[in-house]
């Protein structure tokens, strides 16, 4: 107990003798707003080995699903 006292003693002791740090704030510029157009949810159901594939799509092209999903529908509906 009195090597407990002793270590919060010396933590007080040291928060008074060093001045408190202020954090430094960094200027990022503001990404410009990309103009969207709202969207609506879409639920629909998919074989599990399907969804594997577009998800595999997904990471090697840098795509989300819902870019995928909007492609692929506008592909299919221009035909």
């Amino acid at each position: 107990m009195e090597d407990y006292k002793k270590k919060l003693g010396g933590l007080a002791d040291k928060l008074k003798k060093e001045p408190p740090k202020t954090p430094i704030q960094t200027v990022q510029p503001v990404k410009e707003a990309v103009n969207k157009v709202p969207g609506v949810q879409f639920n629909n159901r998919i074989p599990k080995a399907l969804l594997k594939r577009v998800k595999a799509y997904g990471l090697e092209h840098d795509l989300s699903l819902q870019d995928i999903n909007i492609r692929a529908l506008e592909l299919y509906l221009n035909q």
